[in-house]
């Protein structure tokens, strides 16, 4: 029986667990930590997070169903600079759900499967990326903007992700 993508990537699980109980307890003041003025806050990265998810994964790859694709722009949206922990937390879980959930159904097999960026790029391009490449990109997204998360959160004294 071939081993699913969610078998190598276990503990992706778990970093998203950790943002989750490092984010829920801030409140809107300790959101708007930066680490320099003119950085982005730990919410607007927690908020990119969950909006590259849908983007890679609902709007390249089809994936998710329509609350996720309307978290493609969650980092750009009205709300994204005030949005309230606990509505960052609910994002949070439900990308990486939708996430979870191709995890779990994919197998090396299903990697090899090619997608189109739905909107051209800045120069105008519109390239192709296979299902390997994408579930990459993202997971390592994730792990560098969840670590920019936990520096900012030690900075201020508060623990970080303690993987």
């Amino acid at each position: 029986m071939p081993a699913h993508v969610i078998d190598f990537f276990g503990g992706w699980e778990q970093h998203n667990a950790l943002l989750i109980k490092a984010v829920s307890p801030l409140d809107l003041e300790q959101l708007s930590w930066s680490p320099k003025e003119g950085l982005w806050p730990i919410r607007m990265l927690a908020c990119h997070i969950v909006a590259a998810r849908a983007w890679w994964f609902n709007r390249w790859m089809g994936e998710g169903d329509e609350a996720l694709a309307r978290m493609s722009d969650f980092d750009e949206d009205e709300g994204s600079s005030t949005r309230p922990a606990a509505e960052i937390c609910a994002a949070l879980e439900k990308s990486w759900s939708d996430v979870a959930v191709c995890l779990r159904r994919w197998t090396e097999a299903d990697l090899v499967a090619t997608f189109q960026r739905p909107s051209p790029n800045a120069a105008g391009e519109r390239p192709w990326r296979d299902r390997r490449y994408i579930v990459w990109h993202v997971a390592e997204h994730d792990i560098h903007h969840g670590g920019e998360i936990s520096l900012i959160l030690g900075i201020h004294g508060r623990p970080g992700l303690d993987m």
